[in-house]
């Protein structure tokens, strides 16, 4: 159903809508030395637009990002036209933290959200949210789907834990996937459907399904709205679980080409990690072999249904002639194990649930085509968002803006990635933190009272050998739990 929000306040449209003014308007609001990006030069009477499409629970196994199974030909050319972040990474491997995380460019420490049900309105009420700076500049900021938190499935049809103060119209579709949830085969029983290893092969056809409906309802306001600057949030549900598809994207699977979890669980993997490092306990949940791959394969069945109507709504960018003038952001919220080491879903500080796929295309974007192993972050994104649409963000994000990276993806850029998660009951929590270089991987369990891990990502990407306790790494130990230091203990922001 669609819940129209207060309306706009247009203050800077005057001076966008007048296509002579356009260059002089972005070049006095970027900083002194940024240059207006060459595409929105030329880009006609109006700012750029910003499609920012988000999957839910979707890791790196895509196409574009070279996995042999998984195919997903609408985000690969998506990739083609724009700059694929290899390494990027959430800040705290929870659906509402991220989102918050990204959509405020503040980090979780800052939000204090660090659960499913904190609002960051009740800590931070005065905070301009990124879309919520997108409409004050006149532009028209609308959503459909999850953006913000709301239960997945649980809340689908609602807005969940929205935020109002950011949208002037928000959609919230609901499909026939949620009719089908009896009919679902269920590992994890004693689970609720929102972190359940669960399935279905739907017979109804996409447009029926929920993220078909938000689709739709996208293309609609497309369609709507093309004459005006927009910002449009579109918010995919999968694939996160329960795994619910039209059975055609599983047929494209047949079980006997899914393996097994590699690596395979096992006593010696784990012995030298802490055991705050595991959500996934037992291990597997107790999930045989046989149903661990009927789960990736219903994994990737949800992924390739997500990329077809990924592809529906660039299609109708492409109709509606809106692509040369449309910074497109796809992205997830965070990663997803599939049974490495046991461990299933997210909530972890290893690289399979700290880093997420990011593609950016359109105005601004020269280096087209290419990919970047710099280290980003999803806070980076607010900074840059501004920089390429000729905005001034608000004071205090603690991100820094990313947007260099869109031009060269090689130029010089020395930043880590902070990506944190919460241990224990309710009464007596920790914190982990975990800080990402180009070589190394450092995590710390409540400071370091419950543990503490090294990685050698460039030999050991698996992340299968802690060399916290090996003498031979002291002094690598010392520099990184130094700059974990630096961006934590500073605020975020690393010089």
């Amino acid at each position: 159903m669609r819940q129209p929000a207060l309306g706009a306040s247009i203050p800077r449209m005057r001076e966008y809508m007048n296509g002579l003014a356009l260059g002089a308007a972005l070049a006095m609001t970027l900083p002194i030395g940024v240059a207006p990006p060459a595409d929105a030069q030329t880009a006609g009477p109006r700012p750029p637009n910003v499609l920012l499409i988000t999957a839910d629970d979707l890791n790196n196994d895509l196409g574009t990002y070279g996995h042999p199974l998984v195919k997903t030909p609408n985000i690969d050319r998506l990739a083609a036209r724009g700059v694929r972040f290899d390494r990027a990474y959430n800040q705290f491997p929870l659906c509402s933290p991220s989102r918050v995380s990204l959509l405020t460019g503040l980090r979780p420490d800052t939000t204090r959200v660090h659960d499913l049900q904190t609002d960051f309105r009740t800590i931070l009420p005065d905070v301009v949210t990124l879309p919520q700076m997108f409409r004050r500049s006149g532009y028209f900021a609308a959503r459909v789907g999850k953006l913000y938190h709301y239960g997945n499935p649980g809340q689908i049809g609602t807005s969940g834990l929205d935020d109002p103060q950011s949208w002037e119209l928000v959609v919230n579709p609901r499909g026939i996937d949620k009719d089908e949830e009896p009919k679902l085969t269920n590992f994890t029983p004693k689970r609720g459907l929102g972190s359940a290893l669960a399935y279905y092969a739907s017979p109804a056809p996409d447009e029926e399904h929920t993220d078909g409906k938000v689709a739709t309802e996208a293309i609609a306001l497309l369609e709507k709205h093309k004459d005006r600057p927009f910002f449009l949030g579109v918010g995919f549900y999968r694939p996160h679980c329960p795994f619910i598809a039209p059975s055609r994207y599983f047929d494209m699977y047949p079980l006997e080409r899914i393996p097994s979890p590699s690596p395979a669980y096992s006593a010696d993997l784990v012995a030298d990690v802490p055991e705050p490092a595991f959500f996934t306990r037992p291990p597997n949940w107790d999930v045989s072999e046989q149903g661990q791959r009927e789960i990736i394969r219903a994994y990737y069945a949800s992924t390739s249904f997500l990329d077809a109507n990924v592809g529906r709504v660039l299609d109708a960018l492409e109709r509606l002639n809106l692509t040369g003038n449309t910074i497109v952001i796809f992205l997830s919220d965070h990663g997803y194990h599939l049974g490495e080491r046991g461990q299933w879903m997210k909530q972890s500080l290893f690289e399979r649930s700290a880093r997420v796929p990011l593609i950016i295309a359109g105005p601004g974007v020269t280096a087209r085509g290419k990919a970047t192993a710099r280290i980003v972050e999803l806070v980076d994104l607010y900074p840059a968002l501004a920089q390429l649409a000729g905005l001034t963000p608000p004071s205090g994000l603690q991100g820094r803006s990313l947007s260099p990276l869109l031009k060269d993806p090689g130029t010089k850029w020395e930043h880590p990635a902070v990506t944190q998660v919460r241990r224990g009951a309710p009464q007596n929590t920790f914190m982990g933190y975990s800080v990402r270089t180009p070589e190394w991987r450092y995590t710390e369990w409540d400071g370091g009272k419950r543990g503490r891990e090294l990685y050698n990502e460039e030999e050991d990407p698996g992340e299968l050998r802690n060399l916290a306790s090996d003498p031979k790494h002291a002094k690598v130990m010392q520099d990184m739990q130094a700059l974990l230091r630096r961006v934590v203990g500073g605020g975020g922001a690393e010089p």
